[in-house]
């Protein structure tokens, strides 16, 4: 059994209108060009800084992309007259630029102003300086441009570890994560969570804008979270890193003993920690969960039960001085109990 997901989807363009309105304020991006070109496409989540297009080499110029000008490209305009001014931006403005962001608060001359609106440029201006801004905005667009998947399941903080609660329809995952929300831990989606993958291994995972923090339990119908367990039940994003997949038991079945065999599970082509947990009526599945986070936590910091549990058991196979039928305990001593 696998976790029930449903096609992978990601965004192929982002308008210039959605990239100034959604960083304007943390940005303090201003439009010099009011909102000209604001319906231009951006299709690709990097960005490009255009030196080398304006003092005369495009062909490699991904005018594609987000266009930043900070001190370098400013300063280099800046030395040249008017008419070679022109020539160098007409380099850069011939190509069907997104948009070009002027940071450091760098002036931006009439004929720069003059030429972008000709060739209809958006022309926004920011106090960053240039490495912030761009780290800043990749990380927007990357997020922007990530793929993205829904899958079937419940996703809950356990111990500030990201659980996510797989099986079948039925089997009680929501039962389970308001357990564990009942017990102090957060619930950040359920039924339906959307996970993103941010950066190289990296997966968030969130819940939809109608369904937010409701859960639909069983026999009794809809329940708030948020409303019923207080602000401190409920998380709005958190990090995936541990899969728990629940299944029926199975007398027949076998399932791991040491936990020496690491099971994986690959989401958005991240890797990540699985575990099967068989289940039956009278099993305390909630505290287990919440070994099971402990648990990774350990690993996560350097130590591993099974392992150790191994190197005792080998330390004492190999033990020379062991002999059959010597004492495990020297001395009992009394016990009147």
């Amino acid at each position: 059994m696998t976790v029930k997901r449903t096609k992978e989807t990601k965004k192929q363009s982002i308008s210039v209108r959605f990239l100034f309105e959604a960083n304007k304020e943390r940005l303090r991006l201003s439009s010099l060009t009011g909102e000209l070109g604001f319906e231009k496409e951006i299709n690709d989540k990097n960005i490009h800084r255009p030196g080398l297009a304006l003092a005369g080499y495009v062909q490699l110029f991904r005018y594609d992309r987000v266009q930043v000008c900070g001190n370098t490209e400013m300063r280099y305009l800046d030395q040249l007259d008017e008419h070679q001014r022109a020539q160098s931006l007409e380099k850069i403005f011939q190509f069907d630029v997104p948009c070009v962001v002027v940071t450091n608060n760098n002036k931006v001359d009439d004929l720069f102003l003059k030429l972008a609106i000709e060739h209809r440029v958006p022309i926004f201006q920011t106090p960053f300086e240039s490495t912030k801004f761009v780290y800043i905005l990749g990380d927007f667009l990357d997020d922007q441009f990530s793929p993205q998947l829904v899958v079937h399941g419940s996703f809950v903080d356990v111990y500030g570890i990201g659980v996510l609660l797989s099986g079948r329809s039925g089997i009680g995952k929501s039962e389970i994560a308001l357990d564990l929300v009942e017990r102090g831990h957060r619930l950040v989606a359920d039924d339906v969570v959307m996970i993103t993958r941010k950066g190289e291994g990296i997966l968030m995972g969130y819940g939809t804008d109608l369904v937010k923090h409701f859960m639909e339990i069983r026999g009794l119908g809809l329940i708030d979270v948020r409303s019923m367990f207080g602000i401190r039940a409920i998380r709005f994003q958190k990090r995936v890193e541990l899969v728990i997949e629940l299944m029926e038991w199975r007398p027949d079945e076998e399932y791991t003993r040491t936990g020496l065999d690491d099971e994986g599970i690959n989401i958005l082509d991240v890797q990540l920690p699985r575990v099967e947990l068989p289940i039956f009526p009278g099993k305390n599945v909630t505290v287990i969960c919440e070994v099971i986070a402990l648990n990774y936590l350990l690993k996560h910091y350097g130590y591993d039960a099974a392992k150790e549990f191994t190197k005792r058991l080998e330390a004492v196979i190999t033990e020379k001085s062991k002999q059959i039928g010597e004492r495990a305990i020297d001395y009992f001593e009394h016990d009147f109990e």
